[in-house]
C-alpha cells in the first residue's frame, strides 16, 4: 500500500476533478496503464508511472512508483492512502 499527501487545492492533480483546471489526473493515468500493461515488465512501466506523476506535478518516491508498477504487472489491487492536507 501506498501513501501520499496532496494540498487541497492539487486534489485534482490526483483523482478527476471537473472543477480543476488540471488535465492530467494521475489515478487515469494509472487505470490506463492497469488495463493496458498487466503482465508487462516492471521496468517497462516504471518510467511511464514518472511521467504521469511527473505531469501530475506529484512526489511519488522511486519506491512507490515500483511497488505500483509490480501491482500493475502482476495485476493485483493496488491501494493508495490519500491524505489531504489543508
Amino acid at each position: 500500500m501506498g501513501e501520499i499527501t496532496v494540498s487541497a487545492e492539487h486534489i485534482g492533480h490526483l483523482l478527476h476533478d471537473p472543477a480543476s483546471a488540471h488535465g492530467a489526473p494521475y489515478m487515469q493515468a494509472y487505470a490506463d496503464l492497469a488495463q493496458t500493461h498487466r503482465g508487462r515488465p516492471v521496468a517497462e512501466i516504471v518510467p511511464l508511472l514518472r511521467t504521469a506523476a511527473d505531469r501530475a506535478l506529484l512526489g511519488f518516491t522511486g519506491t512507490d512508483l515500483l511497488e505500483q508498477a509490480q501491482t500493475i504487472s502482476s495485476g493485483a489491487p493496488y491501494e493508495l492512502r490519500v491524505r489531504v492536507a489543508g
